[in-house]
């Protein structure tokens, strides 16, 4: 099969394009013929080794971690999809891989793609979908009422996560570069912040959960709009202890205490907590996100599409920063 691969890592790391042999399947994997691929920013973090401290591939490996396509095989064990059925997923981070024609994938962390989307809309939306279930539902339990901060409303998580928050219930805040104003407000926002122009500290208070994809000095701030026990949630990180807990490595949890000590002892100082949230391949979260499709609470954002053999250009769009929605290469 054609895939386009990782061979060492680094800022200056580059995809190769590459042939290698079919996936093998286990008893309760699917093989699935990729045809649209969704990219993300976690692409380019993996490739640069931010994150082999706890997920060490091995070089060469394929990249990718968004997929919609058509099963082609199944294990013995396999009971939920059959050859032929049309489906999406983000694969276990342990199994990434969707820059390619095939990938075989544990049934439990796929789904069947919405039916009224094409392969493109479906592939822009496991990781960010799931990104954002796992924030505001799972993590933070977003009730009616509350009001939730997105930053970087105009990317992959801010679009799903707006209207997710917004079909929760919640007063929706969310910050965006001046040309994306009217374009976020039509997602749902009941308040968007150019911050080009204004200082979104300066203008929002009492907020009960932020969802942060930026890190750093954006983050620190975000602590000082919640409420006493309000909710910052890191996308972009520090890791936090918990999240060595989370992968079972906890001889991990010192050393992600370590680079997690600042914020956190900012947030004990207001009052307000901190969480990581690396994000986890969920097939039972991912029907509930196609209910929501379905009931048209919530609906793809893509930007551009871009063929298989213009992966490493579709990945380069997507590290420019100035994509709106996701990007998604096709597989023919």
């Amino acid at each position: 099969m054609r895939a386009f691969l990782v061979d060492r890592y680094g800022r200056d790391s580059t995809l190769r394009a590459g042939k290698l042999p079919d996936p093998e399947i286990g008893d309760h994997d699917v093989l699935v013929r990729i045809l649209a691929a969704g990219v993300n920013p976690l692409d380019a973090k993996i490739m640069a080794g931010e994150f082999k401290l706890f997920l060490p591939y091995k070089p060469p490996f394929v990249l990718g971690n968004d997929l919609a396509g058509i099963v082609e095989r199944v294990g013995p064990g396999v009971q939920k999809v059959a050859p032929g059925d049309e489906v999406y997923a983000r694969p276990d981070k342990e199994r990434i891989g969707t820059f390619a024609e095939l990938i075989a994938i544990d049934e439990g962390d796929l789904a069947l793609k919405p039916a009224g989307l094409t392969m493109v809309e479906a592939a822009s939306l496991p990781l960010v979908a799931l990104t954002a279930w796992q924030a505001l539902v799972e993590k933070a339990n977003v009730r009616p009422g509350q009001k939730v901060l997105v930053h970087a409303g105009s990317g992959g998580v801010g679009t799903i996560a707006i209207q997710l928050a917004k079909h929760l219930g919640a007063y929706v805040a969310t910050t965006t570069s001046t040309p994306n104003v009217e374009w976020v407000r039509d997602l749902g926002a009941d308040l968007v912040v150019d911050y080009q122009k204004y200082d979104f500290a300066q203008l929002l208070r009492d907020v009960d959960v932020v969802l942060d994809p930026l890190g750093g000095e954006n983050l620190d701030k975000s602590l000082r709009v919640l409420r006493p026990g309000g909710l910052a949630i890191g996308i972009g990180g520090p890791p936090d202890p918990d999240f060595a807990r989370q992968l079972g490595k906890p001889l991990l949890g010192p050393v992600m205490a370590l680079l997690s000590h600042k914020v956190r002892h900012a947030a004990r100082g207001r009052g307000v907590r901190y969480s990581f949230l690396f994000m986890r391949a969920n097939g039972d979260q991912l029907r509930e996100i196609t209910a929501l499709v379905d009931a048209g609470a919530i609906r793809p954002v893509v930007d551009r599409i871009f063929d298989f053999d213009h992966t490493v250009a579709a990945l380069d769009y997507v590290n420019s920063g100035r994509a709106k929605g996701k990007i998604v290469v096709t597989i023919a």
